[in-house]
């Protein structure tokens, strides 16, 4: 293994030591046996045991600052009283433990209070993607059975025609919605709630009082929906709340690896920190690692109406901001933006990232833009609750194309093809995964849950090998991979590749077919702002680095970012149509 400049002594510890360590016996990060559905199971010990907990432990930072969106902040104390009204009214209209309540909005204040005043009250939150078309919202309120949904106005336009085809829902609350409203079934959620900044005069009330167990039902995410109709991951309190522990615990890693002690941080003393929020509440990654890891760590969570890399300069500049990311291209616009240089970003402690592979140029990006951003990235899905692998620091540059190792909590393997045995380390098959942030199943899809999630395990259809000291590669998506005459080509090395290019800002790499060889590897590529390069550029710089095989055959231009679902992942179906309709 390699040493990293500036200290030539790392690692201190092995990856095993280090985590033996933090999950000792009276230690923070401590971890138990728990028997969840049939499978024993390590949990973490001190984790808050339902959602409940969380967000009465959140109210203890009080008049701190927790939401801020354009002009609107919330407190956590103002947060906590507008959840708890948001569960007393749907509690008043006959919502109880196990009904579903979707929420269909962009990321504003309202989001949360919704999703919270659902799970405290019993009932099963269902974020719903912002994206979808109003069919496609028809299908998850239909699917899901939903029998309160929760909307901005956007979203009620979009649904409006679609009611009469919902017989489950019984109420529809939209907030910030100036017109008439279209339905009687339709309330303006401002009527009970008022305006964000007016929530700290809500009365103080106690949580309504409900059984909870930390196995309940809590959530219902649906998945991208690449291919066919998206299926809703059932997620449990425990699900959700095993990422508070994940992220604290890589931090802690970081230190021991350097040869440091972990320090110890009082959240009601040390100074606040703020992260600015740039992926959809709606996808796991939003929800179950950044939204409740910041209510307990009592941070800031700063909110934009849509994705702008000027505004979010803006925005860390004056708020301080200490962590950005969320998806690769995100970092790379922050990086590569012309006026970068006009806004403060010193307050920037992190740069990280998810949701799709990222080039190992951007590690080295991240560190010389942003030298006091460490950078990080991590793998996860809807079906493992968000964060599987957590990779940060020293060990992320130095294993820049990894996602890192699995959580303590969480087992990795790799299976051939047939299922029927574990492939030793380095080769590549189907990444499976296991702990105790596997959902329970899909919703009302039996068969699909039972070909998906065996004995603990979710089969994730991801490619991946695992190294001596069970740091992850993502190699590719099983259904992704190309074969061109009997050759397999992993996109992902392809693409790593046309982003080492100066020009190169966003690159996808999909099959063009053919008659003989079956399929040939095309790219679809987005220069930065500024730069040029031609196909046969592209194409030479890819050949002086990989086998001819891998050579992308077409290139083609994108005037814009890739396109992307709400989890950040490039929405390669649209792009295979480019090639089929050149043909």
């Amino acid at each position: 293994m390699t040493t990293l400049a500036g200290n030539p002594h790392w690692p201190a510890i092995s990856l095993a030591e280090a985590h033996k360590r933090l999950t000792a016996p009276g230690q923070r990060f401590e971890m138990a046996e728990a028997v969840i559905r049939g499978v024993p199971t390590r949990v973490w010990k001190n984790a808050p045991a339902t959602l409940r907990d969380v967000l009465q432990f959140s109210r203890m930072y009080n008049d701190r600052t927790f939401l801020v969106y354009e002009n609107d902040r919330a407190t956590f104390e103002s947060f906590f009283r507008a959840a708890v009204a948001m569960a007393y009214e749907l509690q008043a209209r006959g919502v109880k433990k196990g009904d579903r309540v979707a929420i269909i909005m962009r990321n504003l204040p309202e989001w949360p209070v919704a999703f919270y005043g659902a799970v405290i009250l019993g009932a099963v939150a269902t974020p719903l993607n912002a994206w979808w078309t109003g069919p496609e919202l028809e299908y998850g309120l239909v699917d899901s059975g939903a029998k309160v949904a929760v909307v901005d106005a956007e979203r009620l336009e979009r649904i409006a025609e679609h009611l009469v085809n919902c017989p489950a829902l019984e109420r529809v609350y939209v907030s910030r919605y100036a017109d008439e409203l279209p339905h009687p079934i339709v309330a303006r959620l401002e009527d009970f709630l008022g305006a964000v900044n007016d929530w700290g005069k809500l009365p103080d009330r106690a949580m309504p009082d409900v059984a909870i167990d930390t196995d309940d039902d809590a959530t219902i995410l649906y998945t991208s929906g690449t291919t066919g109709k998206p299926k809703g991951a059932l997620g449990t309190h425990r699900n959700m709340n095993s990422n508070i522990f994940a992220a604290g615990c890589s931090g802690a890693r970081n230190f021991l690896r350097r040869g440091e002690e972990v320090p110890v941080v009082d959240p009601l003393t040390a100074p606040q920190r703020a992260a600015l929020l740039s992926v959809p509440f709606f996808h796991a990654t939003g929800c179950f690692a950044v939204l409740n890891p910041t209510l307990v760590a009592g941070a800031k969570i700063v909110l934009m109406r849509k994705w702008d890399a000027e505004l979010a300069m803006q925005l860390i500049e004056r708020e301080k901001v200490n962590q950005a990311g969320g998806v690769p291209t995100i970092a790379w616009q922050l990086i590569e933006h012309p006026a970068r240089a006009k806004y403060d970003l010193s307050s920037l402690e992190s740069v990280s990232y998810g949701g799709a592979p990222s080039a190992p140029e951007l590690v080295r990006k991240v560190v010389e833009s942003f030298p006091k951003s460490l950078p990080g990235n991590g793998w996860g899905m809807t079906e493992t609750s968000a964060t599987c692998t957590t990779h940060s620091a020293e060990d992320y540059e130095n294993r820049p194309s990894s996602c890192g190792p699995a959580v303590p909590v969480c087992d990795l393997k790799i299976m051939d093809p047939e299922a029927t045995r574990d492939l030793p380390i380095g080769e590549v098959g189907e990444l499976w995964a296991r702990g105790p942030n596997i959902v329970k199943c899909y919703w009302n899809k039996p068969e699909a849950s039972a070909q998906t999630f065996v004995d603990g395990w979710v089969r994730t259809g991801d490619l991946a090998r695992l190294d001596e000291e069970g740091f992850c590669f993502i190699i590719d998506r099983a259904k992704d991979m190309l074969i061109r005459g009997g050759e397999n080509i992993y996109c992902i090395e392809v693409e790593n590749v046309l982003y080492e290019h100066p020009a190169v800002m966003d690159a996808a790499l999909v099959p063009v077919p053919h008659h003989s060889l079956g399929e040939e590897p095309g790219a679809v590529v987005h220069l930065k702002p500024g730069l040029h390069a031609t196909e046969e550029e592209l194409r030479a710089f890819v050949a002086g680095k990989l086998a001819a095989f891998k050579v992308p055959v077409k290139i083609v231009f994108w005037p814009e970012t890739l396109p992307r679902n709400a989890n950040g992942k490039i929405m390669k179906n649209d792009l295979k149509k480019i090639f089929v309709e050149q043909k």
